[in-house]
């Protein structure tokens, strides 16, 4: 399945890079186990417990600034596309952190702003354990790039 998301995903030479991915990439993997509870000493029948998993590993692409990558047409809506749901993403993170130090509840979390973090809302807030990952670069040029990218995560 891995494979096949990758052969459809949009890969095309940017200003940035010659083979830089258009698009985001999600692999969900669901779990659920079924377990018998221990019998109790009444006459009640067995009940099971179902416990319910989702492992989502997401490729998230990378935010790209149109003068540096030098995007002109059809890679500039796909690069402001990319920008608009990453920054979705990071707005809804900025509202759950907010919240999580907020003793009122009531704070929106715009889960509805992007395709991105529609897909993502069960594992953003909750009872959810996420971790990321991000690439930087070592090179002085992509240094306001990488602070950006280190500010995100």
């Amino acid at each position: 399945m891995i494979q096949i998301g990758n052969e459809r995903r949009t890969v095309a030479a940017t200003g940035a890079n010659q083979a830089s991915s258009r698009s985001h990439a999600i692999l969900i993997i669901n779990s659920e186990t079924h377990a018998k509870e221990k019998e109790k000493a009444d006459v009640t029948p067995k009940a099971k417990i179902s416990r319910f998993s989702k492992l989502q590993i997401v490729d998230l692409a990378g935010s790209e600034r149109a003068q540096a990558s030098d995007n002109r047409g059809q890679r500039m809506v796909e690069g402001a596309n990319i920008n608009k749901s990453l920054l979705a993403l990071g707005n809804c993170i900025n509202s759950l952190s907010e919240r999580a130090g907020s003793t009122f509840q009531n704070n929106f979390v715009g889960y509805r702003d992007s395709k991105l973090t529609r897909l993502l809302k069960d594992s953003l807030g909750g009872n959810t354990r996420t971790i990321m990952l991000v690439c930087i670069s070592q090179f002085y040029k992509a240094y306001e790039e990488t602070l950006n990218t280190l500010k995100y995560a």
